[in-house]
């Protein structure tokens, strides 16, 4: 097989995560990298076939940027890393789910199989390109599925060369596969996987290679293709089934009460200003309760745009970084004057598993919106694209939404009278505080129906605290009705 390197390198080094996209895909950041080799023999070039193996069925693909060692690195500082690479590339870190098992930790016969590691077509030159501005993308049959640029690493280039050089020498022609972003997935015999890395004008090309089924079946000594359901959760894109985002209990019980009185208890701690202001919700009648993931907005600049806003942009990064129990909010500087969310991506948001969504911007398509099982609360309708108004910039940052300062991973509840964000840290006590609000009122309501004033009633007074603790006696005692 040929490969634009020439002679084969001494090894191939692969990262296995790196991009802010992929940790959230498989539901965890690593503090710090980790690797795995594959063989020299598993290199190839552009438009040479990936052959895959007979009895298998989870193909994977993965765009990646390949760094090619041209100074001998030994024990390297992370500023100097850079230095020590000579050239940049596209590859496709090819590997099957269906022998993972086989080989756990090691990937050797999952990702290491002869071909699995395309490289080229064109080699950049390191000295003239900036590391942290290279944007890598993937297309399947003329789909792009993955976009991103190296300013959201998790672990800079030459930090990897540095954490690499400290026990292991990298010598010329060592090829380093710096990780891939969301989106990577499974394909099929007739498929084409395209990569390509650019920086600015500058490009490596189309990594171009067509998959194949094998001609041969796969000789029955050692461990033979597997594909279970984990296999495949991990090879479509889920590493492994996660643990709910929100422990059921704090999910219950912020469902059992009413955001005024949210609203109210949070006042009283000092935190005025979490309610999301100026949104209203296409389904009234529904609570909803989740995890806050966030997409912030920019305003509109037409030579960024391109960039920034076409093909798996933002918005659709965030969408597929849903996690079941998810709420997605949207900063768009409370402009209504352009779509943030449509029918397709709502659709997407649901089969995800999320929670709902929250933007102060413009609703699009908001019949088939609110016909979704989706709770969305959004500033208003209107018929426009966000191109109009808005460019997606990034997702999983702390952003305004409708006034509110929304970190990822805060808490966001929405009922009729709109949405209100709670810090993680106070859910329990807040619950436990809104529940006796709530009861408290129960009891004010009572006796305002029976004919009382409210003066030294609502707030319950010292006058009527006797009687409110003999009451809730009574309720706690007979929840379903007691006697008043």
């Amino acid at each position: 097989m040929t490969h634009p390197l020439g002679n084969p390198p001494s090894k191939i080094i692969a990262v296995h995560l790196n991009y802010p996209s992929r940790a959230r895909e498989r539901g965890h950041t690593p503090a710090s990298p980790s690797y795995f080799l594959k063989p020299p023999s598993s290199l190839a070039g552009t438009k040479e076939a990936v052959v895959r193996p007979h009895g298998c069925e989870l193909l994977g693909y993965e765009g990646e940027i390949a760094l090619v060692i041209g100074g001998r690195a030994h024990r390297v500082r992370p500023e100097d890393g850079w230095s020590h690479v000579r050239w940049v590339t596209a590859a496709n870190d090819v590997g099957v789910y269906d022998l993972r098992y086989a080989d756990r930790g090691s990937n050797l016969r999952s990702k290491g199989a002869d071909g699995f590691t395309p490289l080229g077509p064109r080699l950049l030159d390191a000295r003239e390109i900036d590391p942290a501005a290279l944007r890598l993308r993937t297309w399947v049959n003329g789909e792009l599925v993955q976009d991103d640029t190296t300013d959201t690493l998790l672990f800079s280039f030459g930090e990897l060369i540095a954490d690499l050089s400290r026990l292991v020498t990298l010598e010329p022609g060592d090829v380093i596969l710096t990780g891939t972003p969301a989106g990577a997935s499974v394909v099929t015999p007739g498929d084409m996987v395209e990569v390509e890395v650019s920086s600015g004008s500058t490009s490596t090309g189309r990594l171009r290679t067509p998959v194949a089924a094998a001609d041969h079946e796969l000789e029955p000594w050692g461990a033979m293709p597997r594909a279970d359901a984990a296999a495949r959760a991990a090879a479509f894109g889920a590493e492994h089934e996660p643990a709910p985002l929100l422990p059921p209990r704090i999910e219950e019980g912020l469902r059992s009460v009413a955001v005024a009185t949210l609203s109210a208890q949070l006042r009283r701690r000092g935190l005025p200003h979490m309610s999301v202001d100026g949104v209203r919700p296409t389904h009234p009648g529904r609570k909803m309760v989740g995890v806050a993931h966030t997409l912030r907005y920019l305003p509109l600049r037409e030579d960024l745009f391109q960039r920034h806003g076409t093909g798996m942009n933002a918005q659709k990064r965030a969408v597929e970084e849903l996690l079941p129990g998810h709420v997605l909010v949207m900063d768009a500087r409370r402009d209504t004057s352009a779509g943030t969310l449509g029918d397709i991506l709502a659709l997407r948001a649901r089969q995800r598993g999320a929670a709902g969504v929250v933007t102060d911007g413009g609703l699009r398509d908001s019949a088939a919106v609110t016909a979704l099982d989706l709770p969305v609360y959004h500033g208003g309708e209107h018929p426009s694209v966000l191109g109009r108004r808005h460019v997606p910039w990034d997702t999983g940052v702390p952003i305004a939404c409708g006034g509110a300062l929304v970190q990822p991973g805060d808490l966001m509840v929405g009922d009729a009278d709109g949405v209100v964000v709670v810090p993680p840290d106070l859910a329990e006590e807040l619950v436990a505080d809104c529940r006796e609000q709530e009861l408290q009122e129960r009891f004010i309501t009572s006796r305002v129906q029976a004919g009382h004033a409210v003066d030294g009633l609502y707030p319950l007074g010292p006058r009527w605290r006797a009687e409110y603790e003999q009451w809730r006696a009574r309720q706690e005692q007979h929840p379903q009705g007691a006697h008043v």
